[in-house]
């Protein structure tokens, strides 16, 4: 019957056949594994990047970093996605609803897995039971600063100075529980004095606070002084790290008074708990490749950043020791939020 159907009804079964085609074949598609690919086809496609804050601080800075070289090494798009808020909750109840396929990752700093968990136990999220290490990507140590009208020329005339009038030195912070807070309080702690904490909302009020005298000292990232001590304004006392910075050689590192001292501020990248391992792998290959480029540690150094690369196995360590530190200074200081 059908060499006898007309031209249009000929179309018409054509259409219908291939309809039945297709609809198979998305059938036998569906019944597929979720991981088709494997490390020498990754990645397929776009791959996400979750910043648990605002556009503009020190994780976006790097993850957009981060993105656009990973983007040229892999021919694929890296998009930067902000999703600030709850203390991280946010960003980890995102990546916890992506697919577990590699193509989902957050960038974060050290307060999203080494210190909100202890201070705020009740946290939706755990990092050792929900985020894997993929690549330490960079460190970008604070720097302890005082106006040149204090008189204050080293960390030695800073204790000094404390001890001879207990109570009346004050410094600036980025708020209770952040990076500036937690390396102050260690330092009080390890040297036997006590330096009262002025919580501002970030180094946008904590820098103009010390330079209009409200406070004696700050923490603060390097670009936010620089200007300042150029013009002869401020002195730069010390960074809160273990070793000299290559940003800042001359500046000798608190961790040179004080052994194992080292809260300078890590930034890196996690995964969810079950991605493949060749996705681990190969993220924390390309990140090394991209942020070992002298464009992008010269562009770094210019942020106050600088760039390391380490593997998974190195960022998973690097961790734990972090929140070991920021759990000791926390319960010594007795830090609270509310």
């Amino acid at each position: 019957m059908s060499r006898f159907l007309t031209a249009p009804a000929r179309l018409a079964q054509y259409a219908s056949t291939c309809a039945t085609a297709v609809t198979i074949s998305l059938g036998a598609m569906a019944s597929l594994p979720v991981h088709a690919e494997d490390a020498s086809s990754f990645p397929s496609h776009m791959i996400r990047i979750i910043v648990p804050y605002a556009a503009g601080g020190l994780p976006d800075t790097v993850a957009r970093i981060v993105a656009q070289g990973l983007t040229t090494e892999f021919k694929q798009s890296a998009v930067v996605e902000n999703r600030p808020g709850a203390n991280g909750v946010v960003a980890a109840s995102a990546l916890a609803a992506a697919a577990k396929d590699g193509y989902t990752y957050i960038i974060t700093d050290g307060s999203m897995v080494s210190i909100n968990p202890v201070l705020y136990p009740n946290l939706s999220y755990q990092p050792k039971r929900d985020f894997v290490p993929v690549s330490l990507i960079a460190s970008s140590p604070l720097f302890l600063a005082t106006t040149t009208k204090t008189g204050i020329n080293s960390l030695d005339d800073l204790v000094k100075r404390a001890k001879a009038e207990p109570g009346r030195l004050n410094y600036g912070s980025s708020g209770i529980g952040s990076s500036h807070h937690l390396s102050m309080e260690a330092f009080d702690a390890d040297m036997g004095i006590k330096v009262t904490h002025v919580p501002f909302k970030g180094t946008g009020q904590s820098v103009p606070a010390l330079m209009s005298g409200q406070v004696d000292v700050v923490f603060a990232a390097l670009p936010s002084l620089s200007g300042f001590v150029d013009k002869g304004e401020m002195k730069i006392l010390a960074a809160n790290s273990d070793k000299r910075s290559k940003l800042a050689p001359n500046i000798p590192a608190i961790g040179e008074t004080i052994p194992h001292y080292n809260f300078a501020v890590t930034v890196g990248v996690l995964g969810a708990t079950g991605i493949p391992d060749y996705a681990v792998d190969r993220m924390s290959k390309a990140i090394a490749k991209v942020v070992a480029q002298e464009p992008i540690v010269k562009h770094m150094a210019t942020l106050g950043i600088e760039a390391l690369g380490g593997s998974a196995t190195e960022y998973g360590k690097a961790l734990d020791d972090e929140t070991a530190r920021y759990a000791k200074v926390i319960k010594a200081a007795n830090v609270k939020v509310d």
